[in-house]
This record gives structure tokens, C-alpha cells and sequence, in this order.
């Protein structure tokens, strides 16, 4: 397994531990009127913590400091998570000549368990972040993350600040690391068009309506209440885009076939949730076809075949695979471009929302292009 993975399947283990199993101290109780002023003061708190956070994304001369236990090496640890995550996505942009312009974010408080001085809780954080080209500074394009979040606060000095959090973040890379270059500028936009046996609409709206906790999602949040939640086992993206291309209400209505089918409500097979049988499975049953595969460098340079790059010859409803060591770790759904025909992809675990295809990944990753058959 890899570290990545790994690495998921413990933080969403201890996520799904704290919403499903930990019990709250006050639940089924009537809450004292301290405990309801405590929850008041966390809310307040945290609603202003992640508002700096976000506005700290476009304004380095704001300090988290305050906010966070500098007393405590895992208080520290979140506080350079948090200035690492700033670096990051500011290199990125830097790299895709582009400027990250503006941030705001939401969240949502799942559970809040007092001890002494001190609350353990968990909640959801919505986020939308909002940039521009520099040829073309006044058209702004935005894309929208979402994370779960695992949090202790304690209280010093009459506040509360930061001692330990946990998530799994979409932009934990090294800002070293990010590969240069953006594909040439196409000639105009695109529709998104039908195929007589993949509907790419539907499949665009069921990727947008439950994206999740991604800002600009649908649904309220929430995923698609009828499919298991696999990110507690590992993560949810494989199962996600499976549900884009075969839901048969909403997505892209292929019919389920051999291996790959999703027994309700019992779950999914084996090809349907598992990363690397599910792209055996598209490649070699006629419902997809591979367009390219090579690292970023690779596929946006322009050649006389694609003189807009490869990445023009994707459309809306194609999936992208994200190759670590030759093993797929991720899969994504192309939901959009934005208007320098930058692809946009929607997913689980972490949740995007017409996010770019490559935020997140490193210089090490390849990319697997597959055009589903119309």
C-alpha cells in the first residue's frame, strides 16, 4: 500500500471513530447552560479561524499565530501544515501562471466533546478559491475543496486556541516539486454533447450535485445517500466515478455489466470501488479508451498532432487516472474546462468541485487520460 493510502485510510478511520462511534458527553442530556456557552464560544472561535485561514492564502502579512498552541509540538505541527498548504497553492498558481485572488470558506461543527479545558470535535470546511490568469487578470475562475476535519482545542488564557488537527488535505505537497507550464490557449470553448449510449450531461450533473463537501456542490453536502461510503475503507473516488458513469437515474447511464455492478444496498464489487480494476475494467470492455498517459510536462506541450496540447482531445464526463508507481491511487472526473481550456475535475477524498486536474500532485505523478465511448 502505498503511503498515500495509507495515510488516508488512518485519517478517515479516526474521522469515522469520532462521527459514528465516540460518544458525545452531553448527548441524549440537556445541555447546562455552561456547556451551551462553551459550544457558542468554540462556534465563534472557529468560524474566525477559518476565515483568517482562507484570507491568509492572499495575505501573508496576517498572522495565525494567535490562533494556534505554540506550547504543544502538535499545535506547531498544524500551525506549519497551515503555512505549508499557503505556500503550496501560491507555487502552483505561480506555475500555471496564474495568482490565487481570493478564499472564503465555510464550515460545518459535526460533534463537540468537552473535557476539562479542553474540546474534541470534528466538522466539515467548505472552500472556494478564486483566481486569474496574468494575460487575463479581470476574468476570475474559481474551484471549490472540501475536508473533514478532526480538531482538539484548548483554552489558555481565557481563548481557545489550536493543540491538534487532522485531515486529509488535498494540498499537502512539496511546493518544490510542482512541474512547470500550462497548455497552449485553445480557440474557443466547448459543449458538452451526448453520445447514444453515455449521457455526458447527466454525468457532469451527478459529478457537480454530489461533489460533497467541495464548495459549489449540490445536495446540501452530502453524497449520494443510496451508495456506501467507502472513504472510512480506504477512500470513495473509485466508487464516486463509478456512480457518474452507471448510476441509472442519474448519471451517465451505462448499464452494469460483468464485474462491474453495484449491489444495493449491500455495496459495490470489487471493479467497482478498486482503483486499478476499475480502469482494467473501462480499458478492456469497450466503455473507455486510453488518450494519453505521461507526466504533466508531457501532456501540455503542443505537437504538430495536438497543437493545443492532448489535453484538448478530453471532454466533460472522461475520467483522469492518477498514477503513482505505477499504480493508480486516484481517479477524477473532467466536469469542465475553465477559459484557457484548462481541464477541471470533480472527485472524492478529498471532495473537489471543477477543481484543476493536476492541484495537489507533484511532479512525480502520471496521468492517465481515458475518453469514455460515446
Amino acid at each position: 500500500m502505498h503511503a498515500r493510502k495509507l495515510i488516508v485510510r488512518v485519517v478517515l478511520l479516526s474521522v469515522t471513530f469520532l462521527f459514528y462511534i465516540a460518544p458525545s458527553i452531553y448527548a441524549d442530556t440537556v445541555k447546562s447552560p455552561e456547556i451551551s456557552k462553551q459550544e457558542q464560544e468554540v462556534e465563534a472561535f472557529l468560524n474566525d479561524l477559518f476565515k483568517v485561514r482562507s484570507e491568509f492564502i492572499t495575505n501573508s502579512n496576517l498572522s495565525l499565530d494567535p490562533y494556534y498552541d505554540l506550547d504543544s509540538k502538535l499545535g506547531r505541527q498544524a500551525l506549519a501544515n497551515q503555512k505549508n498548504r499557503t505556500t503550496y497553492l501560491n507555487a502552483w498558481a505561480k506555475q500555471r501562471e496564474m495568482a490565487i485572488t481570493h478564499s472564503e470558506s465555510t464550515i460545518r461543527i459535526r460533534k463537540m466533546n468537552f473535557i476539562d479545558n479542553k474540546v474534541r470535535l470534528t466538522l466539515g470546511h467548505s472552500q472556494k478559491i478564486v483566481y486569474a490568469y496574468h494575460d487575463s487578470p479581470s476574468i476570475k475562475q474559481w474551484f471549490g475543496l472540501g475536508t473533514w476535519h478532526v480538531m482538539t482545542l484548548s483554552k489558555q488564557n481565557d481563548r481557545w486556541v489550536v493543540s491538534k488537527e487532522w485531515f486529509l488535505d488535498p494540498l499537502e505537497e512539496n511546493p518544490k516539486k510542482i512541474p512547470e507550464g500550462i497548455p497552449p490557449s485553445p480557440p474557443s470553448t466547448r459543449s458538452i454533447v451526448n453520445g447514444q449510449n453515455y449521457n455526458r450531461q447527466r454525468a457532469v450533473a451527478y459529478a457537480n450535485k454530489y461533489a460533497g463537501l467541495a464548495w459549489g456542490a449540490g445536495n446540501d453536502g452530502k453524497y449520494n445517500g443510496k451508495y456506501k461510503n467507502y472513504n472510512h475503507l480506504g477512500g470513495d473516488c473509485t466508487n464516486f466515478a463509478s456512480q457518474v458513469l452507471g448510476d441509472p437515474e442519474e448519471g451517465g447511464g451505462f448499464k452494469m455489466r460483468g464485474g462491474w455492478r453495484y449491489n444495493y444496498p449491500n455495496g459495490g464489487t470489487r471493479t467497482w470501488v478498486q482503483t486499478d480494476a476499475f480502469k482494467h475494467f473501462l480499458l478492456h470492455s469497450g466503455y473507455g479508451k486510453q488518450i494519453a498517459k505521461g507526466h504533466y510536462e508531457e501532456l501540455v506541450k503542443s505537437t504538430d498532432k495536438h497543437p493545443y496540447s492532448v489535453m484538448w482531445e478530453l471532454d466533460s464526463g472522461d475520467l483522469i487516472a492518477h498514477v503513482m508507481h505505477n499504480d493508480v491511487d486516484h481517479f477524477s472526473i473532467v466536469t469542465g474546462f475553465d477559459h484557457r481550456g484548462y481541464p477541471l475535475v470533480n472527485s472524492h477524498t478529498a471532495d473537489r468541485y471543477r477543481a484543476p486536474f493536476d492541484l495537489g500532485w507533484d511532479n512525480e505523478t502520471q496521468y492517465l487520460f481515458i475518453h469514455i465511448k460515446d
